[in-house]
């Protein structure tokens, strides 16, 4: 997920390009033991609600009684199915911003996970950024190597899951959720699964289904808004005409949320952070041909990953 950053300065022209203090800031040490106990306990969550409700349990096993039933191998084993990969594809995603802030001599946390007692177990991962990022060069490097990463990853879980899932009729009579398919999950599902007809549908696989959620994750953090990644690379990418646009994407956001009303949620986090980017002092110097055309693969991946309605109540 969109990871706690402290504000990047702007340095008006003649600054320093770098931005370098003037002594080197303290070293930072991990507090490993909170980072193991938050995913041990995300590993936990997500295994009980992956299993809960995207596992394939049997009816003999869901009669037993919650204690009986969790610590059931087959219950576990289904979980599994669904947090590992889970887990792994946020786990790439941050590795791959912290991997970025070393490889810039940039202070950072390993990931943080989260763990949540409802919905899939989890609000994600995050990481923290101990020092202002000082230009655009490091900024495009931080902001694209996690949804990059985190794409890379979930691509063979991705195809595993979705090979693994079962064509199965639509319920007629029943209310039931549909959850909404972005590009490149529809290529994966007519090239697995061309016979699909019309009236059916796929029963994910816990897999498909962590993998399902490692798209919408992606999608999320690359809105071009403020503090997240997809911030970061827009306005990495061209400087000050991002402050002139990023309202109308904001409305266009906004509206969206008449189809999806979760659109109104990430609406307002993009107002509470701040719709713009803070100004950093080379936002008229262009990138490199090499990083705009790794910003330019940044917003592929998000339109492939996109769904105008992620989840939807048919009655």
């Amino acid at each position: 997920m969109a990871r706690e950053q402290l504000p990047t300065p702007w340095y008006p022209a003649g600054s320093p390009p770098d931005g370098v203090p003037d002594s080197p800031p303290p070293p930072y040490r991990p507090r490993w033991w909170l980072h193991i106990l938050l995913f041990a306990l995300t590993l936990l969550s997500t295994t009980f609600f992956g299993a809960l409700f995207a596992g394939d349990i049997p009816e003999t096993l869901a009669a037993l009684p919650l204690g009986a039933l969790i610590l059931h191998p087959a219950f576990i084993i289904e979980g599994l199915k669904f947090s590992v990969p889970l887990l792994t594809i946020l786990l790439a995603h941050e590795m791959g911003h912290y991997l970025a802030c070393r490889r810039h001599g940039l202070r950072a946390t390993p990931p943080f996970f989260i763990p949540a007692p409802f919905g899939i177990g989890t609000f994600g991962a995050v990481i923290r950024i101990k020092e202002p990022i000082r230009n655009k060069r490091q900024l495009l490097d931080v902001g694209a190597a996690g949804p990059i990463t985190g794409f890379v990853v979930l691509l063979p879980f991705l195809v595993y899951g979705v090979a693994a899932s079962r064509v199965t009729e639509l319920p007629v009579d029943t209310g039931y959720l549909y959850f909404g398919e972005p590009i490149l999950f529809k290529a994966v599902a007519r090239l697995l699964h061309p016979d699909l007809a019309a009236g059916n549908d796929l029963l994910l696989h816990p897999t498909g289904f962590a993998a399902w959620f490692g798209l919408l994750v992606t999608a999320l953090n690359m809105l071009p808004f403020a503090q997240l990644d997809g911030g970061h690379v827009a306005y990495a990418l061209l400087g000050r005409l991002h402050r002139r646009i990023v309202w109308p994407l904001w409305f266009l956001l906004f509206a969206l949320g008449f189809r999806w009303t979760g659109w109104w949620i990430w609406a307002v986090i993009a107002l509470v952070m701040g719709v713009r980017h803070p100004r950093i002092w080379d936002e008229d110097l262009p990138l490199d041909p090499r990083r705009r055309r790794i910003a330019v693969l940044a917003f592929v991946i998000f339109l492939l990953c996109f769904m105008p309605q992620p989840v939807v109540l048919v009655p």
